[in-house]
């Protein structure tokens, strides 16, 4: 007999569903799987068997061939195993011939009968909503997230005899309709009051964060500079719902949902130690998965002592900071991640950090050449804010603290921004001013007579690239919603040119 059930593969981002066939016939006793499989789906034929004899489910000694198509796309994983048991199961007649019409299911067999969880359930829900599927079975710990999905009846199941019975009976053991209980904001055990003097690189923190704009802080060591970068996630904007179910996708796929929520309530904010692999900031392997970059996707990556980072990882950045998204190529195929999020770097201006300092600086310059240009400058023209954080004085080290901003009052800044940037891109796929194209630069940031002469011959005096010019202007964009002007004046212009002119005090412009 024959019988048929739909799962799902994942190819990067991207779900396709998969139609797992099942042919039980006379003839020799022999298990055959065919359409396209790695060997982690193969290993499926000793797990089910094992599985089906420690169950009671005896496996008939008949000829068995289990079909995946589409055969042109590879499957990968561990998430076939209850579709292909289920689907012989049926074709053997021990389930009703027509019990698996309009099922899609995944979960991983152990064997002895239970079913394990298994990654990427959310975006397969997504996939099974659009599809038109009645029905998903995935694992009883997996079913909470493919619930957040909505609008799609989950039943999560333990074992193999409760997906049978189940389907047998209608009686549902884990079953998860209702929509999920709203994310709630994490609580952080720091606040920018802790912060020490350095206005200035708490005024870049807070534009940088309002646009969402690429920031590098330069300055000695023990200036603040990752004290202030533990701090970004106190202030960053709330996600939306589109936001947060995206960010939840990418972690479901990773693996790294957490296990008290099924949703991402919160920005994420990665920190890579400088050792990390160009692969695993990539995203890496024979078939890829999400690295630092997409896992940083609509919040922060932080590289903290950027010169430290290898060439090869820090030039992987270039092309998801200008295309917001990373393709990695492989013989089985292209895998496009997204990689829209804020570059949050820091560093010291020379090996022993006290450049340009040469009273404490112990460096050669061939030293301080060497160390800065680890730095590409095609990588530093797509950082759009450059602050500086000079020595804390002793005055500030000892004041009171009562007049410091608190993460709370700055957040309230940077969602009225956020909010002003909503109402401006309203009904386009833009987010944040630092998104904004340049075909519609004209249109989102228009200028003062006077704003227009300033940014001409700052264009003109410090030999701006096009990119670097539009980078300018949006950041000044930024530091107009701040003030809360219409219009991009020329004070605007001025400061945002000022976050551009600070690295050539150690870089040759």
């Amino acid at each position: 007999m024959y019988n048929r059930i739909l799962s799902a593969a994942l190819i990067g981002m991207d779900v396709v569903p998969v139609r797992v066939e099942a042919d039980v016939s006379d003839g020799l006793p022999q298990f055959t799987m065919v359409g396209y499989l790695t060997s982690q789906v193969r290993e499926a034929e000793d797990r089910v068997r094992t599985s089906f004899r420690n169950a009671g489910f005896a496996l008939p000694p008949k000829h068995i061939t289990v079909n995946m198509s589409p055969a042109d796309i590879l499957k990968s994983g561990s998430r076939f195993d209850l579709p292909i048991a289920l689907t012989i199961l049926a074709a053997d007649g021990i389930l009703p011939p027509d019990s698996l019409g309009g099922i899609m299911a995944v979960g991983e067999l152990s064997l002895n009968g239970d079913i394990n969880a298994v990654t990427g359930v959310l975006p397969i829900a997504a996939k099974a909503l659009e599809s038109g599927t009645r029905l998903l079975m995935v694992p009883a710990g997996n079913a909470r997230e493919a619930a957040a999905a909505g609008g799609l009846r989950v039943v999560g199941v333990r074992t193999l005899h409760e997906a049978v019975h189940f389907l047998k009976t209608g009686e549902t053991p884990v079953s998860l309709t209702e929509e999920p209980e709203a994310p709630v904001l994490n609580h952080y055990g720091c606040d920018f009051a802790d912060i020490r003097g350095q206005e200035a690189v708490k005024r870049a923190a807070v534009i940088a964060v309002s646009g969402f704009h690429n920031l590098l802080l330069i300055g000695p060591p023990g200036s603040g500079k990752t004290m202030l970068a533990e701090r970004i996630p106190t202030i960053l904007p709330s996600l939306t719902p589109e936001e947060s179910f995206e960010i939840t996708k990418i972690y479901s796929i990773a693996g790294l949902l957490p296990k008290d929520s099924p949703v991402i309530g919160t920005r994420p904010f990665r920190h890579p130690h400088h050792t990390v692999s160009a692969s695993a900031l990539a995203g890496g392997g024979r078939i890829p998965s999400p690295g630092e970059i997409t896992l940083a996707h609509r919040g922060v990556l932080f590289l903290d002592e950027m010169p430290e980072f290898s060439r090869q990882s820090l030039e992987i950045l270039r092309q998801p900071l200008e295309d917001r998204e990373i393709v990695i190529s492989r013989t089985s195929g292209s895998y496009r991640f997204p990689a829209n999020f804020l570059l949050l770097a820091a560093m010291n201006p020379c090996p022993c950090g006290y450049y340009p300092d040469m009273n404490r600086c112990s460096c050669q310059a061939r030293d301080i050449e060497r160390y800065k240009n680890r730095i590409s400058r095609p990588l530093l023209d797509r950082i759009d804010i450059c602050a500086e954080c000079p020595p804390v004085a002793y005055a500030d080290l000892t004041e009171n603290g009562e007049k410091r901003q608190t993460s709370a009052s700055i957040r309230e800044q940077v969602e009225e921004v956020r909010r002003l940037q909503e109402k401006r891109f309203h009904g386009s796929e833009i987010h944040f001013n630092s998104e904004i194209p340049a075909s519609k630069i004209s249109l989102f940031c228009q200028t003062d007579a006077e704003a227009d002469e300033t940014l001409r011959r700052a264009f003109e005096r410090l030999h701006l690239s096009a990119r670097a010019y539009h980078r300018i202007i949006r950041v000044a964009r930024t530091i107009a919603d701040l003030d809360g002007a219409e219009l991009i004046g020329k004070t605007h212009v001025m400061e945002a040119v000022h976050y551009r002119t600070i690295d050539g005090k150690y870089w040759r412009l």
